[in-house]
């Protein structure tokens, strides 16, 4: 009986190790934040996203800017775990500089067990994904109101694949740009300058919407378009405070050069529209919120207060004179302003990010290169991406407009694609 009391608690032991060793490893405050901000970025994209351009759009076509963000949260989130995750995060060996391996496809290893770094690999593995979903669907904002659905699908889909996923791997799965030492805190070159180049792209590919730019087509709905736009300056601090993968003062000075940029960029922007049209407006303000936001996100875990207030502040400006050139002077129709906001505030933003990172503006240090150095790094890896980027959606936009092609017909844009790709409107008394 003694033998058998000896052997059950030898195993018990053995079991207990285990355990007793994931424990020591596992932090859970960094694991409960970094769970808090997934939620709060897929917040970001539904509803947040969804809203902000819903509210943008003509009525007539409101559902299917909702029904784009949610399709391709449903589709990015497939692929992520069919392979894209891999890809970005798994070692690629020989391979390692330009992508990732496939030891992670479908994810034949991860348990409840599984650690990167302090937290769980799911965790992880579900943060990251809500970064992949919401850059695709901010291009859905160049395109809306003309697109039909299936191209969009296969275009985010083929997009998400060819440009996200090595551009990722490049700079966040230590390819690379991270070993030159590009610095991208949460997605300033990754996500919005990726995001606004191939938006630029594909306004130019399908062309301009009926009536632009002579008829107005202003928002349908300006108070779905505030409510978006709070729910995006919300959910940012997970964006930006949770990539810092840890619950401590580095998260805690994300999330403040965050909301004093967002702030900075949101009067600028209302100043100047106030000094040159006479009065500020609703949509002016949030625009420069998003603005300041997207400009911020590279430099985020980088730079102090300072940093966070003068970023914010070129945000506001520079994206406003972006905006008005792109749309007046240039007469492109980027239907909901995503490259001048977010592709011109990730490439701002990055730059500035070698400046004011640097101890002597109050950020937290350039790893002894100069200044210079460090924005020469940021520049190359700005022009990478946007060559990377605006080469191969130019590529799949082409290829999908002679297989299936891109646009709506014109009867089928001037009834709304509410009606005509998803037979349902979102008022019922219109």
């Amino acid at each position: 009986m003694t033998t058998i009391i000896r052997a059950l608690t030898l195993i018990a032991f053995t079991w207990a190790l285990p355990v007793s060793a994931y424990a020591d490893e596992l932090n859970q405050a960094n694991t409960a934040w970094v769970l808090t901000s997934t939620a709060l970025v897929l917040f970001m994209t539904i509803p947040g996203l969804s809203l902000f351009y819903g509210g943008l759009v003509r009525s007539k076509n409101v559902l299917s800017v909702l029904m784009q963000c949610f399709s391709i949260t449903c589709l990015v989130s497939l692929l992520w775990l069919a392979g894209v995750y891999s890809f970005v995060f798994a070692d690629g060996g020989d391979w390692q500089p330009w992508l990732g391996g496939a030891a992670k496809v479908f994810l034949p290893d991860m348990g409840i067990r599984s650690l990167t770094g302090d937290i769980p690999e799911t965790v992880f593995f579900m943060f990251q994904m809500t970064f992949a979903i919401i850059t695709p669907a901010l291009i859905v904002g160049a395109f809306a109101e003309r697109m039909k659905f299936s191209a969009m699908l296969w275009f985010s889909g083929l997009w998400l694949v060819f440009v996200y996923m090595p551009i990722c791997h490049w700079i966040w799965g230590n390819g690379w740009l991270a070993a030159l030492g590009a610095k991208d805190f949460a997605g300033g070159i990754v996500i919005h300058v990726n995001a606004g180049v191939a938006s630029l792209v594909a306004a130019l590919v399908l062309g301009r919407r009926k009536g632009f730019p002579s008829v107005a087509m202003p928002p349908h709905n300006m108070t779905m378009v505030v409510t978006g736009a709070g729910m995006l300056w919300f959910g940012w601090f997970g964006f930006n405070g949770g990539s810092a993968l840890k619950s401590d003062g580095s998260a805690g000075m994300a999330i403040a050069v965050t909301h004093i940029a967002a702030a900075a960029g949101a009067l600028t922007w209302m100043a100047i529209e106030w000094l040159r049209f006479g009065k500020p407006s609703v949509l002016g303000i949030v625009t420069g919120m998003v603005a300041g936001l997207g400009t911020i996100t590279p430099a985020s875990g980088f730079v102090g207060p300072i940093g966070g207030l003068v970023i914010g502040v070129v945000a506001g400006g520079v994206c406003f004179y972006a905006t008005q050139f792109v749309k007046r002077r240039l007469k492109i129709d980027d239907s909901l302003d995503v490259f001048p906001v977010h592709g011109v505030g990730g490439c701002v933003g990055s730059i500035l990010t070698g400046v004011f990172a640097a101890e002597s503006f109050g950020g937290l240090g350039l790893n002894g290169v100069s200044v210079g150095h460090q924005v020469a790094i940021q520049t190359l890896a700005v022009l990478v991406t946007a060559a990377w980027s605006g080469a191969f959606s130019y590529g799949l936009l082409k290829t999908l407009d002679l297989l299936i092609g891109l646009r709506v017909t014109e009867d089928e844009e001037q009834q709304g694609l509410d009606i005509v790709l998803h037979e349902e409107t979102g008022y019922h008394n219109l």
